[in-house]
């Protein structure tokens, strides 16, 4: 059976896994992310020594901007120094194998629907719930990526005219609905939101009430424009969502056609814990 290595590049840390077609994780190494120097060199070591001769391709996932067709990593900003590094080519070169480079919420988009709560699914959304909120898309039974691997940027869409800053914009979803935008709200982090609701404290319960509106009022947005089957939400809506969830789906059902509220379900991402180390191990299965 073939196996495939995934690189899954992340600020703070990198994981570099070893899988099969079925998604199983066989063998995995992880480290803190350092300088660009230091975190490449530690990347192909990583992958030298997870190497066999069953790894047909390699797949990385990262944060963006990046331009997948190329395969080059353009500087995020959770990446300093990560300025036009050529990852594909530069892998490729080394271990003579097809590498490939998708944007983090794409690759979690295929391993959702691949292997996650998406699987079955023709016209499905992923949106990313952590740091930012991004989202891929899977339309017509395929990964929708646009012209350089940037589509679903949905934390950049404005939501106010001004206000949370998020995705370098003021007023975006991403300052509103993230977890850098509920830090803002100056009520806590999700983290201390979400213990402070699960022992019943009313301004915490409150607060994450808006914030499913919030989210509600972007769902609303996806649920019209790409008549989905399903929309799966990761990190914080899969810890969370029974907060969100009321105030969430009063916006919905206001603001979007009943027709596609009807044939959408929203649901938490199905991996856990795995889908970022399954999503690179997609790229590397380059599944379109």
């Amino acid at each position: 059976m073939n196996e495939y290595i995934g690189i899954d590049i992340g600020g703070t840390k990198i994981s570099v896994i070893r899988g099969d077609a079925a998604g199983n994780i066989l063998e995995k190494k992880k480290f803190a992310t350092k300088t660009k120097d230091e975190t490449l060199k530690e990347i192909f070591e990583g992958v030298s020594e997870l190497m066999n001769e069953h790894v047909t391709s390699i797949g990385v996932s990262c944060g963006g901007p990046l331009n997948s067709k190329t395969g080059v990593i353009l500087g995020p900003p959770n990446l300093p120094g990560w300025d036009e590094v050529p990852i594909t080519d530069m892998l490729t070169e080394t271990f003579g194998i097809p590498a490939y480079l998708k944007n983090d919420a794409d690759a979690c988009a295929v391993a959702e629907w691949k292997f996650g709560a998406g699987k079955g699914t023709e016209n499905m959304i992923f949106l990313t719930f952590g740091t930012g909120i991004g989202a891929g898309l899977i339309l017509n039974g395929r990964l929708y990526e646009g012209s350089t691997g940037m589509a679903g940027e949905t934390g950049h869409l404005r939501l106010f005219e001004t206000g949370h800053i998020g995705h370098g914009k003021a007023g975006s979803f991403e300052g509103y609905v993230s977890g850098g935008g509920i830090a803002q709200y100056g009520k806590g982090t999700a983290k201390e939101l979400g213990k402070r609701a699960a022992e019943g404290d009313p301004e915490a319960l409150a607060l994450w009430n808006e914030i499913g509106e919030n989210l509600g009022k972007l769902l609303a947005i996806l649920i019209d424009l790409f008549n989905p089957e399903a929309i799966v939400i990761g990190s914080i809506y899969a810890r969370a969502g029974e907060y969100m969830k009321a105030g969430m789906e009063a916006v919905i059902e206001k603001e979007a056609l009943p027709g596609n509220v009807k044939a959408c379900r929203i649901l938490p991402a199905g991996l856990g814990e795995k889908i970022g180390d399954i999503a690179a191990l997609s790229v590397a299965m380059h599944t379109k």
